[in-house]
């Protein structure tokens, strides 16, 4: 999981703003950024921010270096660290992310937690070369950071059932074709894809967009003759806002809508 520790440079996660997008780079690339508590601490406050923040619309995670992750710092476990956030679990994410979309930009391996911060984004966007997989199992742990409960539903559930039983790694053309990566990218280009899909959402009424992500993944619980009945409220709280209004304001006089968010 974590590699051999070489000299550390600088703070262990980066936050850059990219035109309505946050963009939160892992900074450990001396461990292939493994997770830490600094860490974990660190992508929680700055998820905190892109919630808190309205002239923010989405959110891009990467990774320093050649690796996106490798998951928890081992040598931090060793010496006692745990490196969950109190509400948001394991990185800071994997048990709560965002209101607002998330998109992982991928190059290199993304393997045990760092495929479960992946998989607790909304979307991967991932280089050519880049790789994803649960290890846990070959060090008699087990993938408990959202691995073996979001996997399941992002891919067919004997595939995944497949990759965490026996560890193996799923290379990113093959995670594309089964539809776990969104977008497959020249390597090294990753984070200007991700950012890039990132603002295309930005450009959406954010009200909308909030609402439609609370849809999809709230709907995989509810009775199927309940759908509509549960839809409906949250769907009519955006359709009667002023920016619905404003989007068919701006159809019609055919110009880009101005959101203000209510």
């Amino acid at each position: 999981m974590s590699a051999p520790a070489q000299a550390a440079t600088g703070p262990e996660v980066l936050v850059d703003c990219e035109r309505g997008v946050l963009v939160v780079m892992l900074n450990r690339p001396h461990v292939r950024n493994a997770i830490n508590m600094a860490t974990a601490r660190a992508i929680g406050a700055a998820l905190d921010e892109l919630d808190r923040r309205d002239d923010l619309a989405a959110g891009v995670l990467v990774g320093a270096g050649t690796t996106f992750c490798s998951g928890m710092d081992l040598k931090a476990f060793l010496a006692g660290e745990r490196p969950s956030v109190p509400g948001r679990g394991f990185a800071g994410i994997v048990e709560r992310g965002s209101d607002k979309p998330l998109i992982a930009g991928v190059e290199g391996h993304a393997v045990a937690g760092g495929f479960e911060i992946a998989l607790a984004c909304d979307l991967i966007v991932a280089g050519e070369s880049a790789a994803f997989g649960l290890p846990e199992v070959k060090r008699s742990l087990v993938a408990a950071g959202g691995g073996l409960l979001r996997l399941p539903q992002r891919i067919p559930s004997a595939i995944a059932m497949e990759l965490a039983l026996t560890g193996a790694t799923l290379p990113a053309a093959r995670a594309h074709e089964l539809g776990l990566v969104n977008r497959l990218v020249p390597d090294g280009s990753a984070r200007a894809a991700a950012v890039g899909l990132a603002q295309e959402i930005a450009a959406n009424g954010p009200l909308a967009v909030r609402t439609t992500k609370q849809i999809v993944n709230r709907s995989h619980g509810w009775p199927a003759d309940e759908f509509f009945e549960r839809q409906r409220p949250l769907a009519e709280a955006v359709r009667s806002s002023e920016d619905a209004r404003e989007g068919a304001r701006a159809f019609t006089e055919k110009r880009a809508p101005v959101w203000q968010g209510r």
